[in-house]
């Protein structure tokens, strides 16, 4: 039995992200799919979190319903004691952009620009200044050494440095929580093994909130808390 999280972690200073009786149902031609049913969990500032699971086990309709790229069907999602979704769209648009930072598996790099356009984007779209947006971007790119990349463009950087752009672009706008879908399965075990750490760094050493779904179960077992979805609930919560 899953419990709903405390009164108190839904404010609390030390709680980055509140999920409260989250449930997403999909009407198909085959009747009513339970995608998500009752999730209900919160997660410390600074935490670094995995979500594992099956394939259809509902892991990537969580992360979407915690980005705020799809509305759930019931309940309640809290960041930065923000309820979300009793935002409007233009609200919860600027909430996502200025709140969350996303790593997808594949990228999902402008490969038609420069590395330094890619990550500063977050920071233009939000209304930061040219300068400051580019100051800043260059600083985390610095911080992980792919400074040099800057001027070229991602089709022409590795798998790993790719990914670096993306986590890059994830902190321009330095979120309350990264979400990062599957972000080394692209990549081959030692490039995988180094972004991972990376994450890992964000998350201890500067404190960053970061939830993570990946099929990697030695992934799952080195942050710092594992939460195993099964048929659209919560299976297990463990800490590491």
């Amino acid at each position: 039995m899953v419990n709903e999280p405390k009164p108190d972690e839904v404010n609390s200073n030390s709680t980055a992200l509140t999920v409260k009786n989250l449930s997403k149902i999909y009407d198909s031609a085959a009747g009513k799919v339970v995608a998500l049913d009752n999730i209900n969990f919160a997660v410390k500032k600074g935490e670094f979190v995995s979500i594992v699971g099956p394939s259809g086990s509902g892991k990537s309709t969580l992360l979407n319903m915690i980005g705020a790229l799809d509305r759930p069907t019931s309940g309640n999602v809290y960041i930065n004691d923000v309820d979300i979704f009793s935002l409007n769209d233009s609200d919860i648009a600027t909430m996502r952009n200025n709140l969350i930072g996303f790593i997808f598996q594949s990228f999902n790099l402008i490969n038609r620009t420069t590395v330094l356009k890619n990550v500063k984007l977050p920071g233009t779209i939000s209304g930061m200044s040219a300068s400051e947006a580019n100051e800043r971007a260059m600083r985390i790119l610095e911080a992980l050494g792919i400074a040099d990349k800057a001027t070229q463009k991602p089709v022409n950087l590795s798998g790993g440095q790719q990914q670096r752009v993306a986590i890059a672009r994830s902190l321009v706008n330095n979120p309350a929580i990264v979400l990062a879908d599957e972000p080394t399965g692209n990549l081959d075990t030692k490039t995988g093994e180094d972004v991972f750490d990376m994450l890992k760094t964000l998350s201890h050493k500067f404190k960053r909130t970061i939830i993570m779904v990946t099929h990697n179960p030695e992934l799952a077992e080195s942050t710092d808390r594992s939460i195993l979805i099964r048929d659209g609930r919560i299976d297990k919560d463990v800490i590491n």
